[in-house]
């Protein structure tokens, strides 16, 4: 009989895989990861993690699974808090729940669990696996979820094929509704919990205050930058070869203070990240103000009005060989190969027509149609069909 550890999270999807997985004939163990101590940045004066780890017990106990504790707060500290703080003193924003899964839970605690004995590592993941033979080869495939509303196989852009092999994902061929409707049939105390927020496994984080342990306020100004910017409105010039033009189109826009007008304060450029709209508290202007760039060097906001304002608008990206991932290393290009894909640069992002292009350096993502907000430190994710085939960090 084949071993799988489920990471209950004390949420109503992996309650339902730990279900699926047992009526499967599976011996099934139920792991609850705390990831997280430090109760004085979180919102509320719930402790998140202590009513969700009491949660995946009742469940455990229900469906008559061994259940148990594992304390992951030291290596999510290194890996994720860490990395976070960082990323935002650079001016990038990161995905941590991204980082959570290729990190923690498909890492840490995969590890433990093929330590505990177990063949298999389970989450609640709208997502599924495939297994294809290629040359002789097995190769696992991670596929979009069946619920097209939920699809989260984005999160799980950056796993490996070592990972990929270990991993389940019982859920995957099921819609929302349908788990909620499983768990109260079961009568699982999460069957109406409402879907977690925040970083993943830390319960409701008040993100500018949990930054601000780290990092300094520091007093700059709001710009203001007019959509009819010169900069904007240049022609695109001639060029001699496909990767000078992506250089082109893939460039941050480098504005100065004489670009727009001070319309405000902010208390440090490294709070704030481009499409944002909510926290400038700026009033009277005819459109809501975006942030279309942060400069943490100089610490200057640049915003503009209104969602379609140029300066949040652009159709390539690029990412670096080392932020370069492919979870299907078969599909790899050389360098000065291209590809048709779909792509995504944020999670619940309709898929968008794109194409890829390997170059010597790195690897440039060039969409169809204008994207909003491109931002540094998030990942792009890319698909054949309904499979994700690779993803990388903008840069």
């Amino acid at each position: 009989m084949k071993r799988v550890i489920v990471g209950l999270s004390g949420g109503v999807d992996s309650s339902v895989a730990a279900y699926l997985l047992k009526e499967q004939g599976y011996e099934v163990i139920g792991l609850f990861m705390k990831n997280w101590h430090d109760d004085s940045v979180t919102i509320s004066d719930e402790c998140p993690w202590l009513d969700d780890s009491n949660d995946a017990m009742l469940v455990a106990d229900k469906l008559g699974i061994p259940f148990q504790t594992v304390d992951l707060s030291e290596q999510y500290k290194e890996r994720i808090v860490d990395y976070m703080f960082d990323e935002y003193q650079k001016g990038r924003t990161p995905n941590p729940d991204v980082l959570c899964n290729r990190e923690i839970k498909f890492d840490v605690f995969m590890k433990i669990a093929l330590d505990l004995g177990a063949d298999y590592v389970a989450t609640g993941h709208y997502c599924r696996k495939g297994v294809i033979e290629k040359d002789g080869n097995t190769i696992y495939q991670l596929l979009a979820g069946v619920d097209t509303n939920k699809d989260q196989s984005y999160f799980l852009c950056q796993l490996s094929q070592k990972q990929l092999e270990k991993a389940l994902f019982p859920i995957g061929e099921l819609t929302k509704p349908e788990v909620r409707n499983i768990a109260t049939k079961l009568d699982l105390v999460t069957a109406e919990k409402k879907d977690s927020q925040g970083l993943c496994f830390i319960g409701k984080v008040r993100l500018p205050e949990f930054l601000q342990q780290k990092l300094k306020p520091k007093e700059g100004v709001i710009v203001e930058v007019s959509n009819e910017l010169e900069s904007y409105h240049l022609d695109v010039p001639e060029f001699d070869s496909k990767e000078k033009e992506l250089e082109f189109l893939s460039k941050r826009h480098n504005y100065q203070l004489a670009d727009g007008v001070v319309v405000g304060k902010h208390q440090g450029a490294h709070y704030f990240t481009k499409g944002q709209r909510k926290g400038l508290a700026v009033g009277g202007t005819v459109e809501p103000l975006f942030v279309i760039e942060t400069d943490v060097e100089q610490n200057v906001i640049y915003t503009g009005q209104g969602k379609h304002h140029p300066g949040l608008l652009k159709t390539t990206l690029f990412i670096t060989n080392d932020e370069l991932h492919w979870v299907r290393e078969d599909l790899a290009l050389a360098n000065g190969e291209s590809m048709h894909v779909k792509a995504r640069i944020r999670y619940r992002q309709t898929l968008e027509n794109a194409i890829i292009y390997k170059v010597e350096s790195g690897l440039f993502v060039e969409f169809e149609n204008q994207q909003s907000a491109i931002t540094e430190g998030q990942f792009v994710a890319w698909y054949l069909n309904e499979e994700l085939v690779g993803s990388g960090v903008i840069s």
